[in-house]
């Protein structure tokens, strides 16, 4: 009754939201300044955690950071994304990972479910391997746990990218884009406005880090995938032999941007997935 109930409340708030003002926060790493939402009750010290994907903010999100009101929940802007700082630095998955604690430490969060969009995956298992006893699950959102292919196949795949930003990342954003209209405007002009400098070293180090060393997750994982030519036909499979404690799903008809596009669905899944195992 009460995961049941739980979930109905999440349906009802990812539809109409709740009347909290979101305002941002911010937090100093390596001189940058990050910004992040913090919403609910801030004398709880565990947290849902939303990184966000690649040339992305926190406003992806924006279906799902509402939609908790029993949790405490943090959405934040990487650095160089959205409404944060973007030095020029590299930007490896182990940056952005730390950045992600640098977020959590000023929030006074001790433990979190850290969930991952795309890039955003790289980066919480990265922050597992890092801060494994700061991680309670972790939840996958349409990202990688294991490399698209080939190195060579895929480096040279991404030769144009890096040699012509300008000409070729529209085209390569063009390629993921959901199909309702006023999606496509906000995931493309959120995406292209991220700077060259970001989005090339963003894609360079985490197509590297998917080729390096990675040991299993010995937490609770949810992954909610959508269908793609690059994910291989026993990815499900691949994907329990790295985290054995698994829920898999794959939901036919959506594209890179799941959570934007059947918030209500992808919404009572984390609801249930957090309540089933006592997570927060």
């Amino acid at each position: 009754m009460k995961n049941a109930l739980l979930i109905v409340l999440t349906l009802a708030f990812a539809v109409n939201g709740f009347s909290q003002d979101v305002k941002s926060k911010s937090v100093k790493f390596k001189g940058a300044t990050v910004n992040y939402y913090d919403i609910g009750d801030k004398r709880l010290d565990q947290a849902l955690v939303l990184v966000h994907c690649w040339t992305c903010n926190a406003e992806f999100w924006r279906e799902t950071y509402r939609a908790f009101p029993n949790y405490r929940v943090i959405a934040m802007d990487l650095p160089g994304h959205g409404t944060s700082d973007k030095p020029k630095v590299d930007y490896s998955i182990e940056y952005f990972a730390r950045s992600v604690d640098a977020v959590m430490k000023k929030a006074g969060i001790k433990r979190a479910v850290l969930a991952g969009h795309s890039m955003g995956t790289p980066v919480i298992r990265r922050y597992y391997e890092l801060y494994p006893k700061k991680v309670n699950a972790l939840i996958i959102v349409d990202g990688a746990l294991v490399p698209y292919g080939n190195r060579a196949e895929l480096e040279k795949f991404f030769e144009p990218f890096y040699a012509d930003y300008k000409t070729n990342a529209p085209k390569f954003v063009e390629g993921m884009l959901p199909k309702d209209e006023k999606l496509r405007v906000f995931v493309r002009s959120s995406m292209l406005s991220t700077p060259e400098h970001v989005a090339a070293s963003a894609m360079r180090l985490m197509n590297e880090d998917s080729y390096a060393p990675h040991g299993k997750l010995d937490v609770p994982v949810l992954a909610v995938m959508a269908p793609s030519p690059y994910w291989p036909k026993d990815v499900e499979a691949k994907y329990r032999s790295i985290a054995p404690d698994l829920k898999f799903l794959m939901w036919d008809g959506t594209s890179h941007f799941l959570q934007m596009e059947r918030p209500a669905e992808f919404n009572a899944a984390v609801a249930e997935f957090i309540s089933s195992k006592r997570l927060l």
